[in-house]
């Protein structure tokens, strides 16, 4: 159903594009006749059938993937290793109203995982406060003098969410002061784990629950499910406390999924799905104020949680107040909500133009590693001028750019770096990351498959960039000659409607795993095209030979071969693909075409 692609027949002749990809169809003459039949059973057009099918749908699937129920998608939560210790735990803290510290991430994941457990606990009853570890100073992940300061604040039960999972000194720490620690986390791990009550994590290899693609707010969620269930056979809840509608925090999990990057697929859709509805509801004063500051406009989808409301909540993180988005997904007051929103605006407004002018730099620095070594599989970048909380976001556009795994590293004046590595699919970085910890290449490591961080001495840097691309060199050469573009069907600038993209739209919600559906448009012209905002944007019309106008944006590509073929297009014909979307600026509805890639037309 799904062609060979290294054989299929190159999409409209297209075999280098102005990104150098190839264009190949996504479905074979079995998968559009597949498509047909799913089309008639499930009463849906033939085009949102050929986009099921090219995510791996059939007969049997394709109606619940229409529709994606929690109630079909969640398993028990006590298929998780460890699930049933970390429910007793917690329920346990609950009843007897200790006071309960929240140890999370800065980052997106760890302020929704951080946020939806205080909301529970508070809800009942329980004494529970955050603590979002300083980027710069401390670093991802429980250290040994956090535990000591919660400890002396009279914390008897330490939650990590999102961390923990290999933070032995802290671990110890605790065990050595009495403390219970409950560890929530979906990062690798190693076959060895800290000492803890519960860890629960279904990337422990002794966990067979499959949920390993869950973000860790899906696995606090489940967390949630399974102490809730506890207390409930407790006979915990009554006048003096009913039970929480856990459904009413499904924003929470839908945002920190989204912005996490994992799979878009099974209980993850689904929680996104149903997020999405909570989310439109406005029920969370933070978010709601958050949605104001970042213009948002028509219904939130996965787009603007991700790229709009995730970056803003991250701004405090990587170079502010790091508890900041925590403390706004928890606020329930709108004066202070709108505060800390507009104090998230600024430090994103900031966060961008240092991101801009470190990017040059480290494009720069890539672009002389692949000159002295055109076959250079993965790129590591460093530089001592560098903030620490923005080196994530240069690893995302190097890998972006370049198209293999990238690093960017932090340098400190203690001779260490601290850094951040982003992959290609296909390329596991978070194992590279781990066996160069325990080759004595880091000094600290870890993360999945996409996205590693790590903390080094410069002195190794260059040694681990060559290690690095002995561990990835098959799989980046796999995955690099893969690399085409799939697309999955002709369109015309005329058929681009507001209708289709509503119909498309039951597809979805698209991202990480389920990629947005891709038209080419074959043979069109630009009527119009410039550049917009500083990130090099490039905005166009396109027309066919009907007449019919469609308003396109590419992203980030005006110095690009793809943008200048847009800029400098004389009027030529061009293959032009891309993804199709609704923009409600100024409250109406109009199609806009998302730029992935364009064509010269050949024949």
């Amino acid at each position: 159903m799904l062609p060979s692609h290294n054989t299929a027949k190159a999409y409209l002749g297209v075999q280098k594009s102005a990104k150098e990809r190839r264009w190949v169809e996504q479905l074979d003459l079995r998968g559009v006749e597949l498509a047909g039949a799913i089309a008639q059973a499930c009463d849906i057009p033939d085009i949102v059938a050929r986009v099921l099918v090219a995510r791996g749908q059939d007969l049997s699937t394709a109606e619940q993937y229409l529709d994606p129920s929690l109630k079909a998608l969640m398993p028990d939560p006590s298929t998780m290793t460890d699930m049933d210790k970390a429910a007793d735990r917690i329920a346990k803290g609950i009843k007897a109203r200790e006071k309960i510290a929240i140890f999370g991430d800065y980052d997106v994941d760890g302020a929704t995982s951080s946020a939806l457990m205080a909301r529970f606990l508070r809800h009942c009853g329980c004494e529970a406060s955050i603590y979002i570890p300083d980027r710069i100073f401390e670093g991802y992940g429980p250290n040994p003098d956090a535990i000591d300061q919660l400890i002396e604040q009279g914390h008897t039960l330490i939650l990590t969410l999102d961390c923990g999972a290999t933070s032995f000194a802290a671990l110890e720490r605790a065990a050595e002061r009495g403390t219970d620690v409950v560890v929530l986390d979906h990062h690798q791990v190693g076959e060895s784990l800290p000492p803890c009550v519960a860890l629960v994590n279904p990337n422990r290899h002794d966990d067979l629950s499959q949920l390993g693609h869950l973000a860790a707010v899906g696995v606090t969620f489940m967390a949630l499910v399974a102490v809730n269930r506890v207390l409930r056979q407790r006979k915990f809840y009554g006048t003096h406390c009913p039970p929480p509608d856990l459904l009413s925090w499904l924003d929470l999990v839908a945002l920190g999924t989204v912005c996490d990057v994992v799979p878009l697929k099974g209980l993850n859709r689904a929680f996104v799905v149903k997020g999405l509805l909570v989310v439109r509801a406005n029920n969370n004063c933070g978010l709601s104020a958050l949605q104001t500051v970042s213009r948002v406009s028509g219904p939130v989808t996965p787009y603007h949680l991700g790229f709009l409301l995730g970056p803003r909540i991250n701004a405090g993180g990587r170079i502010g107040d790091a508890a900041l988005g925590a403390r706004l997904l928890t606020s329930d007051e709108p004066t202070e909500a709108e505060h800390i929103a507009s104090e998230l605006e600024r430090l994103n407004r900031e966060r961008q133009a240092l991101e801009q002018i470190m990017l040059e730099t480290a494009i720069a620095q890539a672009d002389k590693q692949m000159m002295d070594d055109p076959t250079k599989l993965s790129l590591v970048t460093a530089s001592a001028d560098w903030h620490a909380g923005i080196v994530g976001l240069l690893a995302s556009r190097l890998k972006e750019k370049f198209r293999r795994p990238a690093f960017a590293i932090a340098l400190g004046p203690n001779g260490e770096g601290t850094g951040s590595g982003r992959s290609i699919a296909g390329s596991d970085l978070g194992h590279a990351v781990r066996s160069a910890l325990a080759d004595g290449l880091l000094v600290k490591g870890g993360g999945h498959a996409m996205a590693a961080g790590l903390t080094i001495k410069e002195s190794k840097i260059e040694a681990f960039a060559r290690y690095l691309d002995d561990m990835l060199a098959s799989d980046v050469k796999e995955a690099r000659a893969n690399d085409e573009l799939k697309i999955d069907a002709a369109l015309s600038a005329t058929g681009a409607t507001e209708e289709l993209v509503t119909l498309l739209e039951k597809a979805g919600p698209f991202g990480a795993g389920n990629p947005e559906p891709l038209f080419v448009f074959p043979s069109h012209k630009i009527a119009f095209s410039d550049v917009v905002g500083q990130g090099g944007h490039v905005r166009c019309t396109i027309t066919n030979s009907s007449g019919g106008k469609l308003k396109g944006i590419c992203f980030r590509v005006a110095e690009e071969p793809l943008g200048k073929l847009l800029l400098n297009h004389n009027g030529r014909p061009l293959h032009i693909a891309g993804s199709l979307s609704l923009d409600h600026w100024q409250g109406r509805p109009s199609v806009q075409l998302r730029i992935i890639d364009a064509a010269e037309v050949t024949n």
